[in-house]
């Protein structure tokens, strides 16, 4: 009997580290609905877990769930992804990513923030992510719910506001949880700053630089 209880008990551990399907089926203030296995909508509120799958952030109509350690951002409406197996490991992103110096010497690159298309222009001199405030509204961030802050321009003193980004993805590579700051004033690129390019190793060599995801 002891025999059976624990065939049974290792058969439900190695059932809950497949393959799980997970949906995001809609939000309910800061909690994520998501549907695990086709299962009925749950509500879970940020650090909490259902069925092994952990919200670690909401933020608009995304959440960054983590299964096994690894994370994945979510979009109401897409559709149900298999993560916690081996092929969601080798599809969850590279770790390297490879820019050409353009015009003036300047390295661009065309990444996502919050899965919403974004410009980027790597700035070792900016500390955060920063993007003015028509940039955000382009990509609906909730940057008035983040920290007021005042911050000095060419063109003086304007308002902004600190955040933290769900993702921000630059080819195949996506960095979670990362500071960024939202200003007034007009701004011709979205600069990767520090919170994110501090997550790499850097190289450049003549007009080629590489960033390496650090471990």
């Amino acid at each position: 009997m002891k025999k059976a209880i624990l065939l049974i008990a290792l058969a439900s551990a190695a059932t809950a580290a497949l393959a799980q399907s997970v949906a995001l089926s809609g939000m309910l203030g800061g909690k994520a609905l998501i549907i695990v296995d086709g299962g009925a909508p749950k509500s879970v509120a940020p650090g909490a877990s259902y069925q092994g799958v952990k919200i670690v952030s909401t933020l608009g109509d995304q959440a960054v769930i983590e299964i096994g350690g690894r994370r994945h951002t979510m979009r109401v409406g897409d559709a149900p992804a298999r993560v916690g197996d081996s092929s969601a490991a080798e599809n969850a992103g590279g770790n390297k990513i490879v820019l050409t110096a353009g015009t003036g010497g300047h390295f661009l690159a065309q990444g996502q923030i919050n899965g919403r298309a974004a410009q980027l222009l790597v700035d070792t001199g900016a500390t955060l992510v920063s993007m003015s405030a028509n940039d955000a509204d382009r990509m609906g961030l909730a940057y008035k719910s983040g920290e007021p802050i005042r911050m000095s321009t060419a063109n003086g003193v304007t308002p902004g506001w600190k955040m933290k980004l769900i993702s921000v993805r630059v080819g195949d590579v996506t960095a979670h949880e990362v500071d960024a700051v939202v200003s007034m004033g007009a701004m011709p690129y979205i600069l990767l700053g520090n919170s994110f390019l501090s997550r790499f190793q850097m190289t450049r060599t003549n007009d080629q630089m590489v960033l390496e995801k650090r471990y």
